[in-house]
């Protein structure tokens, strides 16, 4: 950029407030819309010092509100606009607010648009009986969320739901899941944000981003403010931290628990792996804390069939609690992993076979026809088998193979389970300390 982008900025920005007294509105606006985009290179490019970012900014939050005006006079939804000497906040002389001014604050606007992508307006159709086991979890969030709103007289006087609740665990117990069924239950409006929803390179932003967040759900109560890897946005202060980082834990202390804040209606549902980088004080403020731990053998089970679903299988009931048995110390995602890649196995025998077989089976274009001519792999020595590769099988005669319990045991071998002791170790002495068990 050259040296006089911020000369330029105010040669536009002086041109547009003469524009404006002129009343010639439309071309104000597109002056005044210029020069910030002027001032922003400035910022980037020409600004040296932080005090005169700031300025600039200041500056630059002033002609974008007197541009929102503008631009609502132009496109016809106003009669006229605020004269460019009186305040979008001057009253008439009975104390009540001009009828032309704007109650919309337009930087409010602005950070509460960037935050609409944030709720979640599909339901993820997840059902509480879609999350094998953590019942304890379950029921918690049930207190929390679907209780005082189909049933509010059980929560007056000093009986209140829970405000904050942290689900802590090793990754890939269903933690991120259990929200999703949240999503789905609640007769709420669900916000599921992370890091990258409330953090901004802009000096200021980020703690205005967390306010606008719980602004937004106190206007749309009952709400959920579901934040995942809540640790990468409150970890433990420290003298080596960023001030932004410091400012936006600070911003997230008062609007969970601070003074003259409402929050009636509204859950924090946070979820992390590793709750013991967690502030304190962030800490407290999740009043209920819910250790999400390895699935026991019964919900392992139940998490083969789940991950099945309606997939053609040979695999038994007796052959299911085998492989609960043999995946001791796996997360849900680990086993979610193994079903996977034993579903891929058919796919892959198809893919390696050089002889196939006829077979009965239902047609593709009418499943309720049976037809004697479908092809499907098998060894050389089958009786009937003969060579052929799986180019030249036609796709509507595929009969793919099923799933196999030979088929998932092969899977078992090659997908190792991902937590280790020493993170066990770790969450277990944070649930003694600050938790509860799931």
């Amino acid at each position: 950029m050259s040296g006089n982008t911020l000369q330029k900025a105010i040669d536009l920005v002086t041109k547009a407030t003469e524009e404006d007294k002129n009343k010639n509105y439309a071309e104000a606006l597109r002056l005044y819309e210029h020069a910030v985009e002027y001032f922003l290179h400035a910022i980037k490019y020409e600004a040296q010092s932080e005090k005169a970012k700031i300025s600039i900014r200041a500056k630059c939050i002033q002609y974008l509100e007197r541009a929102e005006k503008l631009k609502t006079y132009v496109s016809g939804k106003q009669k006229k606009p605020i004269k460019a000497s009186e305040g979008g906040d001057k009253k008439d002389k009975d104390g009540s607010k001009d009828s032309d001014s704007d109650d919309d604050d337009p930087e409010k606007k602005k950070m509460q648009g960037k935050l609409e992508g944030a709720i979640v307006e599909e339901k993820p159709n997840v059902l509480w009986s879609d999350v094998a086991g953590l019942d304890q979890a379950k029921e918690s969030l049930k207190e929390a969320v679907i209780l005082p709103t189909k049933f509010p007289h059980l929560f007056t006087g000093k009986r209140k739901p829970w405000r904050g609740i942290l689900l802590f665990g090793p990754p890939g117990t269903g933690k991120s899941y259990l929200a999703k069924a949240v999503a789905t239950e609640a007769d709420s409006t669900f916000f599921s944000v992370s890091s990258a929803d409330l953090v901004s390179k802009w000096l200021g932003e980020s703690e205005k981003l967390v306010k606008n967040l719980f602004e937004m759900a106190r206007e749309k109560t009952p709400a959920i403010i579901f934040i995942d890897e809540v640790d990468s946005l409150c970890s433990s202060r420290s003298d080596t931290e960023s001030e932004s980082a410091r400012r936006i834990k600070t911003e997230f202390l008062i609007q969970m628990q601070g003074v003259g804040n409402d929050n009636d209606g509204i859950l924090v549902l946070g979820a992390t792996n590793i709750p013991w980088v967690l502030d304190a004080a962030i800490r407290r403020r999740f009043e209920k804390r819910i250790y999400i731990p390895l699935p026991e053998a019964p919900a392992r089970n139940t998490m083969f069939k789940l991950s099945m679903g309606d997939t053609a299988t040979k695999i038994t009931d007796p052959d299911y609690t085998v492989l609960a048995s043999k995946t001791n110390g796996y997360s849900g995602a680990d086993i979610n992993l193994v079903v996977r890649d034993a579903l891929m196995q058919p796919v892959r025998k198809v893919q390696s076979a050089t002889h196939w077989i006829k077979v009965s089976g239902p047609s593709r274009e009418d499943p309720n026809v049976m037809v004697n001519d479908l092809l499907t792999p098998c060894s050389p020595g089958t009786p009937g088998a003969f060579e052929m590769s799986w180019v030249d099988v036609p796709g509507e005669k595929l009969y793919e193979p099923v799933v196999t319990m030979q088929d998932m045991l092969k899977s078992l071998q090659n997908q190792k389970k991902t937590v280790n002791e020493e993170d066990l170790g770790r969450l277990q002495k944070f649930t003694d300390d600050f938790g509860q068990d799931g």
